[in-house]
């Protein structure tokens, strides 16, 4: 089954779907509530035997479980698939967010993570190169597509879509996702509803960490609550 993708992608041909409407972030500039200390365990096991090569071909040592199509213009990405039970989800460099089953090698649902816009003129740069998470029933995933999304993780849907170009690994704290996006920006992302309450500009595309009571990208320490750098 295919989920929720593109109207024309000149990967996979067909007349199809937008994964989400196209509009443009509206930051609430309001505080995040009080965390945990604790950030959530969304990227699987990590012993996952499964590996990915450039080609979005997936492979179980020599044996080879899933053919992807070949992207002529790949961003170079350490992305791998991510293991959660019999299932493992994975982002391609043509942008789809895909769920195999492990036993039967079957495809479960693939979902596309890309703006319709990312597709015009020239050549589409929709990779995922950011890891997948997975949390409980839901899939978080973000590409170079101008798109992070939350995704079922039974069936592909969606249930919202921000704008957000996603280039490194993002993590996730309660109901709250921190993602550094393409344009230098830190964001807070309400897992409940896709809304941001605040963003921020950092110096350099990190993968945030979060100690406790502040955030970290980089050598830049950051106020969860508000976004205001400390140092």
């Amino acid at each position: 089954m295919i989920v929720a993708c593109s109207k024309h992608d000149p990967i996979l041909p067909g007349v199809r779907h937008d994964i989400f409407d196209t509009h443009d972030i509206k930051v609430l500039n309001q505080d995040v509530p009080d965390l945990s200390q604790n950030i959530k365990e969304i990227y699987g096991d990590k012993d996952c035997e499964y590996k990915q090569d450039a080609k979005n071909n997936i492979w179980n040592d020599e044996n080879k479980i899933y053919t992807g199509f070949a992207n002529d213009s790949v961003v170079k990405s350490n992305q791998s698939p991510i293991c959660v039970g019999k299932f493992i989800y994975t982002g391609l460099s043509t942008g789809q967010v895909i769920k195999i089953n492990t036993i039967t090698k079957k495809v479960v649902w693939m979902a596309d993570v890309f703006k319709e816009h990312s597709l015009t003129g020239g050549t589409p740069m929709v990779d995922i190169v950011a890891h997948v998470g997975v949390d409980g029933r839901y899939v978080y995933a973000g590409g170079l597509g101008d798109a992070f999304c939350k995704l079922s993780a039974e069936n592909g849907r969606k249930f919202w879509c921000v704008d957000i170009s996603v280039p490194v690994d993002f993590i996730i704290v309660d109901n709250f996702a921190f993602v550094v996006g393409g344009d230098n920006n830190l964001y807070a992302v309400n897992t409940n509803n896709g809304d941001v309450n605040w963003m921020t500009m950092v110096k350099k595309q990190k993968t945030p960490k979060f100690d406790g009571k502040n955030l970290i990208v980089g050598k830049q320490k950051i106020d969860y609550k508000n976004g205001n750098i400390l140092d």
